[in-house]
């Protein structure tokens, strides 16, 4: 019997900022048909199209392009496809540049990059509202109207369609901007096995291993509860690979020889992680069933899933919206034992009745006591942190009224001097005025989104 055609896709990336030497180990360290790397999350979008103001040339996640400069022979003499959503709110640019990095590497003309936009609905939003269009809050159901004026960023989640058309059309590379995470994996395992539009259990494996694998070393053991401590040798983790059969089942695995872990007890940690509704995991594509995901252990670093059913996909597509929210600033003081958080809250007690004195009063502030009760909250109980060695006073403030938020940002410092004793971690300075960025989720009908494909060389 001929054995089964094995397509196997490597998560390179879990997020901008991740690993840099990980797209060239996943290449390197055995064989993958296709390296997936995922940059994006909401606050990246705003944070890029922020970006893209000061200049229109930038805009995308420069990571990038140092991660295809360190995979080019792989891509260019192994075939190695590329995926990323790295194209942030400029594709086009992002694309120019990884061109350039290959012309100076003396491989001009050896990758052709299919290009998607269409995502991208900001200069679009007066125009989808007169239509009848009201990008409601998926949280609070509000009218976007309330904060058109702030608006700074609005991408479409779309699906894997683009992605394999431009894979059809001979693409060795695809960037995309605001695509799905879960759409990068998919893409390719649709594109090799011909799964059709409405192949509705095999779309939703390729949803699911997408999933698995979107966070990076997340699921091959990093931030892994279950047994934490027997985890070995996380400076060398290994990224984690699906190999695929056409008929949607997979194996998680990570190349030999590295760290980390790929079982049973990583793998559903990665697959509980912002699944929501485990009936109804939606997506552009397919809407997948959590519930009916089966895994089982298939030798040492390797994980079987199988048993996956999805359903038909929604008409709609989310829009991930940012907007301008005012000013906030943070700042913090480290008391030292003896009555550690005794001296916390005094000094708390001391800047809130200075700020008082002042006529500062704030649309929020918060105080947390870092050691005491900040990650647990009210869960610690009265007497947590009495006898700590160390508490750290945490307090933020935020705002619409920059300048009152400057003026919180002196208010710390006279503490050492003027507050309770054994202070210290005050070496950095007043806090920084940041301006707040927030997120509005909404819905709109599939039908207003239109991707484009280019494929460029």
């Amino acid at each position: 019997m001929t054995a089964p055609r094995i397509v196997r896709v490597a998560g390179g990336q879990g997020f901008w900022g991740d690993s840099l030497d990980a797209p060239r180990q996943q290449v390197e360290n055995g064989p993958v048909d296709y390296l997936m790397l995922d940059y994006l999350a909401e606050v990246t979008m705003s944070i890029l199209q922020k970006q893209k103001e000061r200049d229109p040339a930038m805009g995308y996640a420069r990571d990038f392009v140092g991660a295809m400069e360190s995979v080019l022979d792989a891509v260019v003499t192994r075939g190695v496809k590329v995926i990323a959503n790295a194209g942030g709110v400029n594709p086009e640019a992002c694309a120019a540049a990884v061109l350039a990095m290959a012309a100076s590497r003396g491989a001009a003309g050896k990758l052709k990059i299919g290009v998607i936009t269409g995502d991208n609905l900001l200069p679009r939003i007066d125009e989808l509202i007169a239509a009848g269009h009201e990008l409601r809050n998926m949280d609070t159901g509000e009218p976007l109207s309330l904060v058109r004026d702030r608006v700074i960023a609005a991408n479409a989640y779309i699906g894997s369609t683009p992605i394999v058309e431009a894979l059809a059309r001979g693409a060795n590379v695809v960037i995309v901007g605001r695509s799905t995470d879960t759409a990068l994996t998919m893409a390719p395992l649709r594109h090799e096995f011909g799964w059709g539009a409405t192949d509705w259990n095999q779309l939703a494996a390729g949803i699911i291993a997408g999933h698995i694998i979107e966070c990076g070393a997340q699921c091959s053991g990093g931030n892994c509860l279950y047994d934490w401590r027997s985890i070995e040798r996380l400076e060398d983790v290994g990224y984690p690979i699906v190999e695929a059969q056409a008929d949607g089942t997979f194996v998680v695995t990570k190349h030999a020889g590295t760290g980390g872990r790929v079982s049973v007890p990583t793998v559903s940690e990665q697959l509980v992680y912002e699944m929501g509704d485990p009936h109804s995991y939606i997506t552009p594509d397919v809407v997948a069933d959590f519930t009916s995901i089966q895994l089982t252990a298939d030798g040492t670093d390797r994980v079987r899933v199988h048993g996956i059913v999805g359903r038909p996909a929604t008409d709609k597509l989310k829009v991930s919206i940012a907007y301008r929210a005012g000013y906030k600033a943070v700042g913090s003081l480290v008391y030292a034992w003896p009555d550690a958080l005794e001296k916390a809250h005094a000094a708390e007690r001391i800047l809130r009745a200075r700020l008082d004195r002042l006529g500062l009063k704030f649309e929020h502030i918060l105080s947390e006591f870092v050691g005491a009760n900040a990650t647990h909250g009210p869960l610690a109980g009265p007497d947590a942190g009495k006898d700590a060695p160390e508490v750290q006073f945490r307090i933020g403030v935020r705002d619409a009224d920059r300048k009152k938020v400057e003026r919180f940002t002196r208010e710390i410092a006279p503490l050492v001097l003027n507050g309770p004793p054994s202070v210290t971690g005050f070496a950095g300075g007043r806090p920084k005025v940041e301006e707040i960025v927030a997120y509005w989720p909404a819905l709109v009908d599939k039908t207003v989104v239109t991707t484009h494909v280019e494929v460029v060389s």
